[in-house]
C-alpha cells in the first residue's frame, strides 16, 4: 500500500469510529429519557402517553435542528 492509501484507510476508521461513538451517545440519552418514563410509576395510561409525546417532539425538534445544520 502507498501512504495515500493508508491515509484514506486510516481517515475511515476514525470516521466510522466517530459515527459509532455518535450513535452511541444519541442511544444512551434517548435511552436515559425513557428510563425516566418507567421510573415514574404513573397512575395511569394518560400520563405515560403524555411523556411518551414529550419525549417524541423532543426527537422531532432535534431532527429539525440537525437537518438545518
Amino acid at each position: 500500500m502507498n501512504s495515500t492509501d493508508l491515509f484514506i484507510k486510516e481517515y475511515q476508521e476514525r470516521f466510522e469510529k466517530k459515527i459509532r461513538e455518535n450513535e452511541i451517545a444519541a442511544l444512551e440519552h434517548w435511552k436515559a429519557q425513557l428510563d425516566k418514563v418507567i421510573a415514574m410509576r404513573p397512575e395511569g395510561v394518560a400520563s405515560i402517553q403524555l411523556q411518551i409525546t414529550k419525549i417524541s417532539e423532543m426527537m422531532a425538534n432535534r431532527i429539525k435542528t440537525l437537518k438545518k445544520e
